[in-house]
């Protein structure tokens, strides 16, 4: 009896031992590697972010709980080891593309980045044009009043100035 109860001890210590082996295996599911993320690194993502309920506030400057919140999840994600964007991309999974503050360069978003270079060439174009005209006009009342040549002009008489504004305005 004293020799299966010995036995017995001995495949109850190597059982315990072999599930001690088995739990200490890995099942590839080991937890992130979570790293110590500093305010500046939080913010340095925060500002490019804009806070989905305020308007036009930066998740970084934006004193409501729900922003503080966000930048906590902005603080874990960076600690788990996910790049600015990655974080960038899951915010504007979740709340749309308005709390980037630099929207991707493709689709209806193309035209907020071509819309100001389109408007600026086109409003240079348009100022030439009202240069030409404005040249085009002091050249044609430099001919009227001697020919081109350089001679000051002389202040028109009350009579000729009043005859001037009545031919402007039946122009008009």
């Amino acid at each position: 009896m004293r020799k299966l109860a010995s036995i017995t001890i001995f495949v109850v210590i190597l059982l315990g031992l072999s599930v001690g082996f088995v739990l200490a295996q890995s099942d590839g599911t080991e937890a992130p590697v979570v790293r110590e993320v500093s305010d500046d690194e939080v913010n340095d993502v925060a500002k490019e972010l804009y806070c989905p309920v305020c308007e036009n506030t930066p998740l970084d400057v934006c004193g409501t709980q729900a922003c503080a919140d966000w930048r906590e999840l902005i603080r874990t994600k960076l600690a788990q080891g996910e790049t600015a964007q990655d974080v960038y991309a899951y915010f504007a999974r979740q709340y749309g593309d308005r709390v980037l503050a630099q929207p991707p360069r493709q689709g209806i978003n193309l035209i907020l980045w071509l819309f100001p270079i389109v408007a600026v060439v086109l409003g240079l174009l348009f100022f030439g044009r009202y240069l030409q005209n404005l040249r085009a006009e002091s050249a044609g009342t430099a001919v009227e009043s001697g020919g081109g040549t350089a001679v000051p002009a002389q202040p028109p008489a009350p009579d000729d100035y009043a005859a001037r504004i009545e031919q402007e305005l039946r122009k008009k």
